[in-house]
């Protein structure tokens, strides 16, 4: 059964991240974020594709937020509490606990600055998060109604995770935002070879190679030198928790070293938060910080104190982090406004912006922004852009996809054209399948591999009798017990026997079902007897009919042909004109009622070239379509031996799978 894939956000975009993911009938939503680019009902995903009347828990079985940045969980609130959505919501601890102070920050700024109606409120907040069910690292549980999940260390930001979900055999793996290079506080992400069905994996750096680590902090730290230097004021917009604990570590060593006495600042109150979040989840963090936190408290800064907005007007030369990262609200943007118009100023952006964002217009070198109705300002500011985004490259991307093995990869959130070069990649040098739908797009991904079942005491029972009766009458014929033995034993007639004698009797090693497969809610099919069905379904059915469909291989049939049918006397003289008439359907028939007669001789192999079929002991072998590469083989006995045995001539003798 395909995995079925639909993109409410982040497809061919950054920001709104929301994917439905159907597996065996199971609906479970990969994150829950808001756009950042929108101010109107875009900013949520389009949750009306689900379903019209609004009930959303007959549908969606499971949601999973794979980190706290608002892309990510923004309209997690109100997919719960407005639209009315009470399954059950997993994530990590970290995420759960920061994802709640982010969302309030948002609603605050959304709602008591701008006036926005129809947004969730502060209580809305309280009861989503009390739905939620946390996840560790590494744990898998069942969630019910057979979805297993598993979570893997991610990096990019704390409590980041990626999570495999599986349900049945199939399995995907969603990556959520992930980063591949260590840094000064997180580990690098991490999964193992778990070959899932599907591997949904961003793709916000799709084209892009970053280059050294050190080189890009060395120059950072070299511009905002400079502009200091020279009375400027650098401003670099940040999210709260991620890169802006990166760079803080970075400027609060470099102004240890230098001796600097430039005040740098961070918005009020995120610090503190902060510290706090990091103390608490410090499992999530690098090993060097893991080893010397006791001693001391990286996050302990001396130089980087908290930041009023009265600070702004100050004449003279300062560093401020603030918050949000884009640009789009909030304190970056309100002291955007008062230093953009100074030349001596510089911006930094140290991370990926949004379309439709400020940051994103800052990027894109427009002098002249309209940031609302009653607000435009003129840019002279220096504009550097320097990436210490904490997700991974296009060579991180390729490396994860590597680890874990996927058989078919989906991008999302990135550009759909710069997605388009990444899928070549992907093609070309690991030769996978790979997708990038748009949003409101529907994708069915094949699944392969075993499919589970669980097979019926009946039915065991009645193939494990056939398969004593074919020991007993192979060991009858071979002479290992007489007639008269009424329960015969292997172990009594063969342990005195020579070895080479044991080799000969090629016992039955494995014993066939075939059964009547009968889906089952919530758990894996059921393999039944064919009385059984009666009961189970409540049906009467004269008959049950079973079909098998195989590819064929022509050269090895016509190879198998050769060294068993060319030294037959029945078939030596024809042979050559049944090989050359393999160019049709009946040819086909003709050679292999041929190979089958010459094998099992006590068969009674009929080909009957009007009706276009073979018929041995009435099991049914046609061709399938009008093509020459597939068969059919139909019975309609659920344990008939022959139809057993066939199966297993047709498979290892005449090797006609590719």
């Amino acid at each position: 059964m395909p995995i079925k894939l639909v993109p409410l956000g982040a497809g061919q975009d950054v920001g709104r991240s929301c994917i439905i993911a159907t597996i065996n009938n199971r609906n479970v939503m990969l994150d829950c974020g808001t756009h950042m680019g929108y101010q109107d009902e875009r900013r949520f995903p389009d949750f009306s594709y689900i379903t019209k009347d609004g009930d959303m828990n007959k549908l969606i079985d499971a949601v999973i937020i794979s980190h706290f940045h608002l892309d990510h969980c923004g309209a997690l609130p109100y997919f719960t509490e407005i639209i009315g959505y009470n399954g059950p919501i997993y994530m990590t601890a970290p995420t759960k606990a920061v994802a709640a102070i982010l969302l309030e920050d948002m609603r605050k700024v959304a709602v008591e600055r701008k006036g926005e109606l129809g947004f969730f409120s502060s209580e809305d907040i309280i009861n989503c998060m009390k739905k939620v069910i946390t996840i560790d690292l590494h744990q898998t549980i069942d969630i019910g109604k057979g979805i297993n999940v598993k979570c893997y260390y991610a990096g990019h930001v704390l409590g980041a995770a990626m999570f495999q979900v599986a349900v049945g055999a199939a399995s995907l793996v969603y990556t959520g935002d992930f980063n591949m290079t260590p840094d000064r506080h997180l580990g690098a992400a991490w999964i193992d070879k778990c070959k899932p069905d599907v591997l949904i994996t961003e793709s916000t750096y799709a084209t892009h190679i970053r280059d050294s680590k050190r080189s890009r902090e060395r120059d950072f730290l070299n511009k905002v030198h400079e502009c200091v230097a020279k009375g400027g004021k650098v401003l670099i917009p940040v999210f709260a928790l991620g890169r802006a604990q990166e760079l803080c570590i970075l400027v609060e060593s470099y102004w240890e070293r230098m001796g600097l006495k430039v005040p740098v600042y961070f918005s009020a109150g995120l610090t503190e938060r902060a510290n706090e979040y990091y103390k608490l989840f410090i499992g999530w963090t690098n090993q060097k910080i893991k080893e010397t936190f006791v001693d001391k408290n990286m996050f302990d800064m001396v130089h980087i104190q908290s930041f009023d907005m009265d600070f702004a007007d100050e004449p003279g030369p300062q560093v401020l982090f603030a918050s949000p990262g884009m640009l789009h609200a909030g304190t970056s943007l309100e002291v955007f406004k008062k230093w953009c118009g100074d030349p001596k100023n510089m911006i930094i952006m140290p991370g990926y912006c949004v379309a439709g964002t400020v940051g994103a217009r800052v990027l894109a070198g427009e002098k002249h922004i309209q940031i609302d109705k009653n607000t435009r300002v003129e840019v002279n500011m220096s504009v550097e852009n320097l990436s210490f985004s904490a997700h991974a490259d296009a060579k991180g991307i390729l490396q994860l996809i590597r680890m874990c093995e996927p058989r078919n990869v989906v991008l999302v959130h990135g550009d759909k054209h710069k997605m388009e070069s990444l899928k070549k990649r992907v093609f070309q040098e690991l030769h996978l399948p790979c997708f990038d739908p748009p949003n409101g797009g529907v994708l069915n991904v094949d699944t392969e591999g075993p499919i589970p079942v669980q097979i019926s005491r009946d039915l065991t029972r009645t193939v494990m009798e056939n398969a004593a009766e074919k020991v007993t009458q192979k060991m009858k014929k071979d002479h290992l017990f007489s007639e008269k033995d009424k329960q015969p034993s292997l172990n009594h007639n063969i342990t005195h026997l020579p070895l080479d004698d044991l080799a000969e009797l090629n016992p039955i090693c494995c014993a066939p079902f075939s059964g009547i497969l009968i889906p089952n809610d919530g758990d894996f099919p059921h393999l039944v007897s064919n009385n059984e069905v009666y009961s189970r379904l409540g049906k009467a059915m004269k008959s049950v009919e079973f079909s098998v469909r195989h590819h064929i291989n022509l050269n090895k049939l016509c190879k198998y042909a050769d060294i068993h049918l060319s030294n037959t006397k029945q078939y030596c003289t024809s042979l050559l004109t049944m090989k050359q008439n393999l160019n049709t359907q009946s040819g086909i028939l003709k050679l292999m009622a041929a190979i089958l007669q010459s094998r099992r001789l006590e068969w009674n192999v009929e080909f009957k070239e009007e009706e276009g079929y073979l018929d041995i002991e009435g099991i049914e072998i046609k061709m399938d379509g009008d093509t020459l590469n597939d068969i059919v083989i139909k019975w309609e006995d659920t344990f008939t031996s022959t139809a057993d045995d066939l199966q297993n001539i047709l498979d290892s003798i005449l090797q006609i799978k590719s």
